[in-house]
C-alpha cells in the first residue's frame, strides 16, 4: 500500500469510481456513434444525402471522438438546412407552413414532402416523405442534435477531454498515472466530480437521441412493409 492510500484509505474506491464512470461515458459515446451512423444511413438512402459514416478513434482522446461526432452532426444539420431551403423555395408559403404545423394531418404533410423530395431528387423512395417530415420538418431531431453537440463540446474542453479512450484497457496503476499524474485524493475527487457532472445531461441526451432515431428507423421499416 502506498503513502497516499495510508493517508486516504478511500482512494482505492475512488479509483474504481473513476474507472466505472469512464466506462459509462465511453458506452454512451459508442451509442452516439452507432445512432449517428444510423441517422446518416437513413438520410443518405431516402433524402439523397452523401454524408460519410463515422468511426470511433480508439487511439484518440475523448475530445478527439467528441469532435468526430460534432463534425458529423454539423454535416447532418447542413444537409437538413439545405433540403429545407430547397423545399421552401419550391412551395408557396402557405403550403410550406403546413409542413411545420402540428395541427395538420400527418399523412397530408407526408404527401407534400414526398412530392417535393421526388422533384428535388428526380426519384424518391417510398419512405422519403415520411423521413423528410421526421428529420427536416420536426424540431425534435434538430433539438436533440443541438443538445448533444453542446454537451459534447463541453466534455471536449473539460478536464476529461485529454483522457485517451483506450487507456482503460491498461492496468489500474497505468490508468491512474495517465489520467491523474498522481493518485492523490484531490485529483481523484476532481475527476469523479467532472465525470458525474457531465454524465448527468449526457446520459439523458444520448438516450433521447437514440429513441428519436429509433423511431425514424421504425417508420422506414413500416413504410417498406407496406410497399
Amino acid at each position: 500500500m502506498n503513502l497516499s492510500d495510508l493517508l486516504y484509505p478511500s482512494n482505492q474506491q475512488r479509483r474504481q469510481d473513476v474507472i466505472d464512470l469512464h466506462q459509462e461515458l465511453l458506452d454512451y459515446m459508442k451509442l452516439n456513434f452507432k445512432v449517428t451512423n444510423e441517422l446518416i444511413g437513413t438520410m443518405n438512402e431516402h433524402l439523397g444525402a452523401k454524408i460519410p459514416n463515422i468511426t470511433m478513434k480508439d487511439s484518440g482522446t475523448i475530445k478527439d471522438n467528441c469532435d468526430i461526432i460534432i463534425q458529423a452532426m454539423n454535416s447532418i444539420q447542413q444537409e437538413v438546412q439545405k433540403l429545407d431551403k430547397e423545399i421552401r423555395n419550391r412551395l408557396d408559403p402557405g403550403m410550406y407552413q403546413k409542413l411545420y404545423d402540428i395541427k395538420q394531418p400527418e399523412l397530408e404533410k407526408i404527401a407534400i414532402a414526398d412530392q417535393m423530395v421526388s422533384i428535388i431528387l428526380g426519384e424518391a423512395t417510398a419512405s422519403a416523405g415520411a423521413v423528410a417530415i421526421k428529420i427536416i420538418c420536426s424540431n425534435i431531431v434538430t433539438f436533440t442534435v443541438n443538445k448533444l453537440v453542446a454537451l459534447l463540446a463541453q466534455i471536449g474542453i473539460s478536464v476529461l477531454g485529454g483522457i485517451a479512450i483506450t487507456v482503460f484497457g491498461l492496468g489500474i496503476d497505468v490508468i491512474l498515472h495517465a489520467i491523474l499524474g498522481a493518485v492523490e485524493r484531490d485529483h481523484l475527487l476532481a475527476s469523479i466530480q467532472s465525470y458525474e457532472k457531465h454524465l448527468v445531461e449526457f446520459r439523458e441526451a444520448s438516450e433521447i437521441y437514440q429513441c428519436v432515431i429509433s423511431e425514424i428507423s421504425a417508420l422506414v421499416k413500416d413504410s417498406t412493409k407496406l410497399m
